[in-house]
Order: C-alpha cells, then sequence, then structure tokens
C-alpha cells in the first residue's frame, strides 16, 4: 500500500512538473525574439560588457527563442516527432529550458549567480552540439519508415530553416557571453569581441576555408584544384577588404563550397591527365554589399535540381558511418549548403548558386557590408507560422511535364 502510494505522488508530482513546464514554454512562446545588430553585438562587447547586464537579458531572450522553437517543434507530423532522434532533440530542448528556468528570479548582484549561469551557458551549448545531425537522422529515420510526401516535405523545409536559424542565433549569443565573461577566451585573437572580428579581413578567411577543404580533398582524391583569389574594393581601391563580421560563419559557407567545388572538380577530370582548373574567388565590397563568388569548372548542375541542393527532404547522401571511412571528409547527411544559406540570411545576406550544365557552377555570398544593417533574422512563433503548417498544398496553376529526364549529371554538393 506505502509503495503504491509513493508511485502516485511521484506520478502526480511529474504530472504537475509537466504542467508548470507547459504554461512556462507556452508564456514566453508569446514574446517576440529581440533581434540583435552585429554592431550591437559588439558594441556591448567594446564598450560597456556588463556581466550583470547580460545575464539579465540572456536569461529571459534564450528561454524566448528557446520557447518559441518549442513551440513550433510540436506542429510536424505526428509520424515525424514519433523518432528516436526527434524525441531526443525534444528532450534536449526541455533540459535547456528547464536549467535557464533557474534562474528566471535570481539576483544579478550575486556573483554567484553570475558564475553558476555561465557554466550552465555552457553545459547547454555543449548538449545541443549534435542538434543538425541528430534531427538529420531523425528525417532519415522518417523518411524510411514512411516515404516522401511534397505536402510534409514542405512543411519540414519550412520547420528546420527556422529550427536551425534559431539554433545559430542561440549560439551566437551564448558564444558572446562566454568568451566575453569567461576564462577560456582565444588568446589567437585577442582583438575579437566574443566571436566577432571588428576588422574581418575576408581574404585570410577565404583562403584558411581552401586549405582546410584541400587537405581533405587531397586525403581522399590525392589531388585538388588550386585556388586563384582576386579582390575589388570599391570603397577603397587597392585596399584589403576588411568588415566587421564572424570569421566562424563565414569560414562554415566557405569550407562548404570549396568542398563542393574541389568534389565536382576533381570527380569530372578523374580519368584525365590534364591540370585540374583552378577554383576562382572573388571578394568584393560595395556600399552595401560584401560579395563572395566561388567559381569552379566542375560541370555543373541541371536547373531543375538547383533547388533541390537546399531542400533536407530531397538529399541523396547517404547516412554517415560513426566509424573511420575514407568518404567521410567529402560526404554527410547532405545540409552543408542549407545549413550555409541560412549561416548567410542570419545577418540579412544570402547565399545564392548559378550553374552552368556541362560548364560549372558560381556560389555567391552576399553580405550586409555595414555592421549596423546586419540584423539578426529570428523566426517567430506566432498565427503566421502556424497557419502554414494548417494549409493543404493547393493545385498547381502551372502546367507541368508527367515525368523528370532520366540520367542526369547532378552537381556533387553534399556535405
Amino acid at each position: 500500500m506505502f509503495v503504491f502510494v509513493f508511485i502516485m505522488s511521484k506520478c502526480l508530482l511529474l504530472a504537475a512538473l509537466l504542467k508548470q513546464v507547459s504554461s512556462k514554454v507556452e508564456f514566453y512562446s508569446r514574446f517576440s525574439p529581440s533581434p540583435l545588430s552585429i554592431k550591437q553585438f559588439l558594441d556591448f562587447g567594446r564598450e560597456n560588457a556588463c556581466e550583470k547586464t547580460s545575464y539579465m537579458f540572456l536569461r529571459k531572450e534564450l528561454a524566448v527563442r528557446l520557447a518559441n522553437t518549442m513551440r513550433e517543434v510540436n506542429l510536424l507530423p505526428d509520424n515525424l516527432l514519433c523518432q528516436p532522434s526527434v524525441k531526443l532533440v525534444q528532450k534536449w530542448y526541455m533540459q535547456s529550458f528547464l536549467e535557464l528556468l533557474e534562474y528566471e528570479n535570481r539576483a544579478a548582484e550575486d556573483p554567484r549567480n553570475l558564475n553558476d549561469f555561465l557554466d550552465v551557458l555552457i553545459d547547454i551549448r555543449n548538449r545541443h552540439n549534435d542538434v543538425v545531425p541528430t534531427m538529420a537522422q531523425g528525417v532519415i529515420e522518417y523518411k524510411e519508415q514512411f516515404g516522401f510526401d511534397p505536402f510534409i516535405s514542405s512543411n519540414i523545409q519550412y520547420f528546420l530553416d527556422r529550427f536551425y536559424t534559431s539554433r545559430i542565433s542561440f549560439r551566437m549569443l551564448i558564444n558572446q557571453h562566454t568568451l566575453l565573461f569567461g576564462n577560456n577566451t582565444n588568446p589567437a585573437h585577442p582583438k575579437h569581441i566574443g566571436s566577432i572580428d571588428p576588422a574581418c579581413n575576408m581574404a585570410e578567411v577565404v583562403t584558411d576555408a581552401y586549405e582546410t577543404a584541400k587537405m581533405l580533398c587531397e586525403q581522399y582524391y590525392e589531388r585538388a584544384p588550386e585556388l586563384h583569389i582576386e579582390e575589388f574594393n570599391a570603397k577603397a581601391p587597392n585596399k584589403p577588404i576588411q568588415v566587421v563580421y564572424v570569421p566562424s560563419h563565414l569560414f562554415h559557407m566557405l569550407f562548404e563550397l570549396f568542398k563542393n567545388s574541389m568534389r565536382a572538380t576533381v570527380e569530372l577530370y578523374a580519368n584525365s591527365s590534364e591540370d585540374l582548373p583552378p577554383v576562382q574567388a572573388l571578394v568584393t565590397l560595395g556600399k552595401e554589399d560584401l560579395s563572395i563568388k566561388i567559381s569552379d569548372r566542375g560541370g555543373g548542375v541541371p536547373l531543375r535540381k538547383i533547388d533541390r541542393l537546399f531542400n533536407y527532404m530531397y538529399s541523396t547522401a547517404p547516412s554517415p558511418s560513426l566509424k573511420p571511412s575514407r568518404a567521410a571528409p567529402l560526404a554527410g547527411f547532405g545540409y552543408g549548403l542549407p545549413i550555409s544559406r541560412l549561416y548567410a540570411r542570419y545577418f540579412q545576406g544570402d547565399l545564392v548558386l548559378y550553374s552552368m550544365e556541362g560548364v560549372g557552377t558560381d556560389a555567391v555570398i552576399y553580405l550586409k557590408a555595414l555592421s549596423s544593417e546586419s540584423f539578426e533574422r529570428l523566426p517567430v512563433f506566432n498565427k503566421s507560422a502556424w497557419r502554414h503548417y494548417q494549409t493543404g498544398p493547393e493545385a498547381d496553376d502551372w502546367s507541368s511535364p508527367s515525368r523528370e529526364p532520366r540520367d542526369a549529371s547532378t552537381y556533387k554538393a553534399n556535405s
């Protein structure tokens, strides 16, 4: 009898806790995230970096961004939500949200709260390290079990773009706080303000990304195309292009593009003794845009397949193995391009592909030239978002071919 009462008490307590957490998620999801610009990040870190101010802002803002995401996850199809990998991601988000709630009413004046909060942020960041591949695995599990449905694919594409963008923003906020107020600042970059470089040299980041991709390419294919880089500075002719930006974000985008270009080029010339055509990089700076174009002669991709390169559900990449493999460096879930585009769009830029089948592909990264215009682009959970998941597919009002052409070559763009 005692055991039964004890178990019932625990069940009731758990139910009450879940109800309380659910009400908190709903409460915080009513607020829209507060987008910041790179200039605001920079000014705060450079001039008046106050740990108490950051603590007061983040304990609420991070909870708002998490809650918005957690509410939107529940709008996904039940068959996707029940996949083990998706459940694991939901568990991580719930745990992080609960940990943030612990500081909801803790005073900023107590140094112990500030120190503990810093440790919690590091734990949360580490917990979410594998969110992208784990969610990708959930999509694979769903596809293997239920196949491909165009309407559901559209909703998953819409959700994952927003979900991964929210994750990028979440990590940006955490990294700024931990780098500014933690003890693990990077001595190699003493002039960085958190993760932001006030004078980010574009050509240097391009070269670093190329060299890293070249090393992987040579490990797998035993050769790699060379890089030709050119700069055009319309604002200050003949001077190196430097802007305020997050080097790690730019490196992520460039590394992905170089991998794709190298793979396409080497495989196209696999049976040729000719020298590989080089990959061209053009960096330009104007009044509004900073643009980086990566051009290859890797054979290109048909126009009808361009959009698919950014589609999570269309990825044809095999599931990556956790075991060591020679195929690992240049293959993955096929999420490299869509995630890279999200990094570009996060601060109001973009990533666009222009391809000529039979010749090659130009990939252009567009970024804002001014840090004051580089505001975060954040998803908001509201009625408009809710309606997106509820609206059924409409009949196409343009004619379409009955089937696709066969045996078309594909641009090797999987990460």
